[in-house]
């Protein structure tokens, strides 16, 4: 189709040439004063534009065939593409089909509930001093993988403070100096 494409668009070329000729021909023919051969050559001329306007209608025929064409192809690859991400999808569905979803669902469950008995019986068997040791190692085992990830602070006191009765005197503080520009004389 495009090979056929380009003999039309030669052929289209070679028509466009003939009605140059032609033209010039009449030219030629006035100058020398032949009306009857300008106007054949103008009849020509006339029959060629017919030619040339029937060769512009089927090459344009031409082209929208190409592009239906190419458009289709198109087509046909996204539809052998989707059809093959059907074919994966579906085989992964046989590979996780909803009895084993289920199972690996419950079989979790069961571990994070194995997981917080255990949690539960090594804190209620701990007494304070037993989870302070527990920390302390954790935070010593941290320290060793990790480093020092905070200075140490002194502890903070328990006991209350007293609170200071009346004013409070603090130091006034001093008005800086205000500067004033003088005009240079």
């Amino acid at each position: 189709m495009k090979q056929q494409r380009d003999n039309l668009k030669r052929y289209r070329k070679r028509i466009q040439v003939i009605l140059d000729q032609e033209t010039q021909l009449a030219k030629e023919a006035l100058r020398a004063g032949n009306q009857e051969k300008a106007r054949r050559a103008l009849r020509k001329r006339k029959y060629q534009e017919s030619l040339l306007q029937q060769t512009d209608g089927q090459l344009e025929q031409l082209e929208q065939l190409v592009s239906s064409v190419e458009f289709a192809l198109v087509e046909a690859s996204v539809l052998h593409g989707l059809k093959q991400g059907n074919e994966v999808l579906a085989q992964l569905h046989k590979e996780m089909d909803i009895e084993s979803v289920e199972k690996l669902m419950s079989e979790t469950m069961e571990a994070i509930e194995y997981q917080k008995e255990i949690d539960a019986m090594l804190s209620s068997n701990m007494n304070a001093i037993e989870e302070e040791e527990v920390m302390n190692e954790l935070l010593a085992i941290q320290t060793e993988i990790l480093g020092p990830a905070l200075p140490i602070l002194p502890e903070v006191p328990v006991k209350e403070l007293g609170l200071v009765k009346g004013p409070v005197e603090t130091e006034p503080q001093k008005q800086p100096e205000s500067r004033v520009a003088y005009a240079a004389q």
